[in-house]
């Protein structure tokens, strides 16, 4: 399992061992200064000779940078150091100056001098045209270190004369081409502890991150500009309790309800499906297949689509029975009230008995006021913004897809449910302060139906530990994760690199599973 942390739980871990005089930064720069040697062998095949261009802060990422910046021109490279700040690590810049590292002042007035290696504080010498200087500069580049902001930023972009290295990187790149960017712990700009990435933010190709990874590396929007993330063991001793997790392989063998000996269809979880009509059986048929393709012991279906159903999974029973989980809603117009009288009734019956139910699209705006965590929404962006505007918060699409994390959460707090946000990296929220956050879907899984599988996976996973997700309240969370996982992981399997229709992504959840528990 990938753990991130909270900044200010890295920041106390790191205290103790600073006060016991740990060189932490000579720890984090040495390893930045071999993962960015790795970067310079496989784009130039060597060290020696290459160029590289720090972006240089005020704080210790900035420093970091340094340090990782004068171990390259030890070995040859050719360091330029853009400083940002009036004054930066004066450590750092010693020990640049001393390896032959060169030194711009990014100001008003620069990109010119040479500062002076003594006390930390950057030339201010004029010397104009710093657009075109510092876009040639950075062209110039086979690696950029981004050293401008570090965990101590709050989020909303990179500002002054940062901001401007920021945009004329991104314009640089943008033009075809460019360096490969390596982050220094985190991309610059980015929210580090929610993950939001407004204003002028970072892109990178890979985020060195010591300690622990960070929240912002792993949550949307932000996930998207670390890149890959590869976290460096400095010695740190952190929470029990994570901020954010990932699932991965290990984790989804653990999690996954693998039947025994003794197990028949009943034991293995039977799921009852309400989703979908005569006028829309697509939703069904999905829903359905998921939750086959995922193993659970039985399906019923109730509702419209039995004929469409039963045509495509003949070994589907139609009609109502006793159930251990529910999945509710995929498919279901505002104006079939058949239908969504079916889903409230099941609704109130799994929150009367106890059965773990998945919500999605038109169950949304069927939920009780409050409900128990094995309830588990699954809106995208704008389902969310809808369902949160109907208790009472003045919320947007737009608004969601900035802050996933707090909308998934706000959700979570005035429904009690536990919350599953869709997208392009998938936030689940549950009680007790448990999120994760799967990045495991290629972007070709944005498609029709999509979302229904997942339902289905989901549903299959929850009625294999019906029991436990009801003794548990923390366990939804983590098979709503699960789900996620092996719904990313199927959308590969069933065309890797390529285009997915979600009937593809179905039947290619056994595979999946397959490895996934064999592993």
């Amino acid at each position: 399992m990938l753990l991130s942390f909270d900044p200010d739980d890295v920041r106390a871990a790191e205290r103790p061992l600073l006060a016991a005089g740990v060189p932490l930064m000579d720890r984090a720069a040495f390893a930045l200064a071999v993962h960015a040697g790795h970067v310079l062998r496989a784009v130039r095949g060597r060290v020696g000779g290459a160029h590289v261009v720090l972006l240089v802060g005020a704080g210790n990422n900035g420093g970091d940078a340094l340090h990782a910046g004068a171990r390259l021109a030890r070995r040859g490279a050719r360091v330029t150091a853009l400083l940002a700040a009036p004054q930066v690590h004066a450590g750092g810049l010693a020990a640049l100056t001393a390896a032959h590292g060169r030194t711009l002042r990014v100001g008003a007035d620069g990109p010119d001098g040479d500062a002076p290696a003594g006390d930390g504080r950057a030339a201010d010498a004029s010397g104009g045209g710093r657009g075109g200087a510092v876009a040639d500069l950075l062209a110039s580049a086979d690696v950029v270190l981004d050293g401008l902001l570090g965990i101590g930023a709050r989020g909303g972009g990179v500002r002054g004369a940062g901001g401007e290295l920021v945009d004329a990187l991104a314009r640089v790149r943008a033009a075809g081409g460019g360096p490969v960017v390596v982050a220094v712990d985190v991309p610059s700009g980015i929210g580090v502890a929610d993950g939001t990435a407004a204003g002028a933010v970072v892109r990178a190709d890979l985020t060195v991150t010591f300690g622990a990874a960070k929240p912002g590396l792993l949550l949307p929007p932000a996930a998207e500009a670390a890149g890959a993330v590869e976290t460096v063991d400095i010695g740190l001793t952190l929470p029990a309790r994570p901020a954010v997790a990932r699932l991965e392989t290990g984790d989804a063998a653990d999690l996954w309800p693998v039947p025994g000996g003794s197990a028949q269809k009943y034991s293995r979880g039977v799921l009852g499906v309400v989703a979908g009509s005569g006028a829309y059986p697509g939703a069904a048929v999905l829903s359905v297949s998921g939750a086959l393709g995922a193993g659970v012991g039985m399906v019923r279906y109730v509702g419209g689509a039995g004929p469409q159903v039963l045509a495509a999974h003949p070994e589907v029973v139609v009609g109502e029975g006793r159930v251990q989980a529910w999945v509710l809603g995929s498919g279901v117009a505002p104006d079939d009230e058949t239908q969504r009288d079916r889903v409230r009734a099941a609704l109130a019956h799994a929150v009367d008995h106890g059965e773990p139910a998945v919500a999605d699209a038109g169950a949304l705006d069927l939920l009780p006021e409050r409900v128990p965590a094995h309830v588990v929404l699954t809106p995208h962006a704008g389902e969310l913004a809808t369902l949160l505007r109907a208790r009472g918060d003045d919320v947007a699409r737009a608004d969601v897809e900035a802050a996933p994390l707090a909308h998934a959460r706000r959700a979570h707090d005035l429904t009690g449910a536990t919350v599953l946000l869709k997208g392009a990296v998938t936030v689940v929220v549950g009680p007790h302060g448990a999120v994760y956050a799967q990045g495991d879907a290629p972007a070709w899984l944005a498609t029709a139906g999509a979302g229904d599988v997942l339902g289905g996976v989901l549903g299959a996973v929850l009625a294999g530990r019906s029991a436990d997700a009801v003794a548990d309240p923390t366990l939804p969370a983590a098979l709503a994760a699960l789900a996620a996982l092996v719904h990313g992981r199927a959308a590969h399997a069933a065309n890797p690199g390529g285009p997915v229709a979600a009937s593809a992504v179905a039947a290619a959840v056994p595979g999946v599973v397959r490895a996934l528990v064999g592993a």
